[in-house]
């Protein structure tokens, strides 16, 4: 695999920007963030190499992750955790009845 070139290089962070870009404005539009932007990501990947694409990825996971514990703190997080695998568990066991 050959390096990328500046102008490769430089389509496709534009690429994701635009795609990162067009899920921040479709959260709480109450549509799937894929129907929106489905677009977006079809450029994005065709734009960078797939691991590229994974790495832009799980950035972009943690750098929502890190924003959701330093406004909402890691205490209501870890609450949040809690009384969801709660749920999901008392959902699987009623299924097992």
């Amino acid at each position: 695999m050959s390096f990328p070139t500046k102008e490769e290089r430089s389509r496709c962070w534009d690429a994701r920007d635009k795609y990162w870009e067009c899920l921040d404005k479709s959260k709480g539009k109450g549509q799937s963030e894929g129907n929106l932007c489905k677009e977006f990501r079809n450029i994005y990947e065709k734009s960078c190499s797939a691991q590229w694409v994974k790495h832009f990825d799980r950035k972009r996971s943690y750098l929502i992750y890190k924003d959701k514990i330093e406004n909402e703190g890691l205490v209501n997080m870890y609450k949040f955790s809690i009384v969801t695998k709660t749920k999901f568990q008392l959902k699987a066991s009623m299924k097992n009845l």
